[in-house]
């Protein structure tokens, strides 16, 4: 009961913010765009002054352009959307005394910090799946029909994607008092795993390869080594773990 109690609260105030309809709105839009870019770029680069000459070396767009840029739109608008909403998820409350007075009713900081990931993972799963629909559609209006079940799972992929972001997110916000710092941390791990990456052999043991696998599963290739998938995993548990053994000793 105190989690669900918990739960409303995080909902009610991703509504009332409007993080909810930005987030929604955001991926909606580069969700449907993506397969009209895909198809119109031939058309837009004629369009540019002396961009006639490079018409010519452009591929006729194909399905596959389509998706490879939804997933580039999703992926990272979505990133910055997690790392701005959830920079403040725990610092405010600890800034502004809010957190203090939830716990005092009393409420179990493991069900506090529970309940702030369950929202945002709600709130990026209902908009990813609109997204999705949305890609679906003009993909299959524009370029033709897509398989729907790699569809899903590469859509679940990327999920997965952004929850890590959204865990170290929180996790730093549990840290730190100040929403900025949090902010600041989150963007370092992106830095970080995009120099990992840049190293020979490491790409198949971080996050990224989410990405890569759901490009391939719904192109029709076989996928990559799949660590990443296990290391995500961890990442988004090991951070949540690490969070509430922190806060559970903070002073508030």
């Amino acid at each position: 009961m105190k989690f669900i109690a918990a739960f409303k609260k995080e909902w009610l105030e991703l509504v009332r913010t409007k993080r909810l309809l930005i987030a929604v709105v955001v991926l909606v839009l580069f969700g449907m765009s993506s397969p009209l870019m895909a198809k119109m770029t031939p058309e837009i680069m004629a369009l540019v002054p002396g961009g006639e000459q490079f018409v010519m070396m452009i591929p006729t767009p194909t399905i596959n352009d389509a998706i490879a840029q939804y997933i580039k739109n999703i992926t990272q608008f979505g990133v910055l959307l997690a790392l701005l909403f959830g920079m403040g998820s725990v610092a405010n409350e600890k800034d502004k005394g809010t957190a203090a007075m939830i716990l005092s009713k009393p409420m179990p900081r493991s069900t506090f910090l529970l309940a702030k990931i369950a929202a945002n993972t709600l709130l990026f799963a209902l908009s990813l799946s609109l997204a999705g629909i949305g890609c679906y559609y003009y993909t299959y209006v524009l370029f033709g029909q897509l398989p729907i079940v790699p569809f899903l799972q590469m859509n679940s992929l990327i999920l997965l994607y952004l929850l890590v972001y959204v865990s170290f997110t929180v996790f730093f916000s549990t840290l730190t008092r100040t929403q900025y710092i949090a902010m600041g941390l989150s963007f370092g791990v992106v830095v970080v795993f995009g120099i990992v990456s840049a190293i020979p052999g490491m790409s198949s043991y971080i996050p990224d390869v989410l990405i890569v696998n759901a490009t391939l599963l719904v192109m029709g290739q076989s996928t990559e080594n799949w660590t990443g998938l296990w290391v995500s995993l961890g990442l988004v548990l090991g951070s949540m773990l690490v969070a509430w053994l922190v806060f559970r000793r903070q002073e508030i």
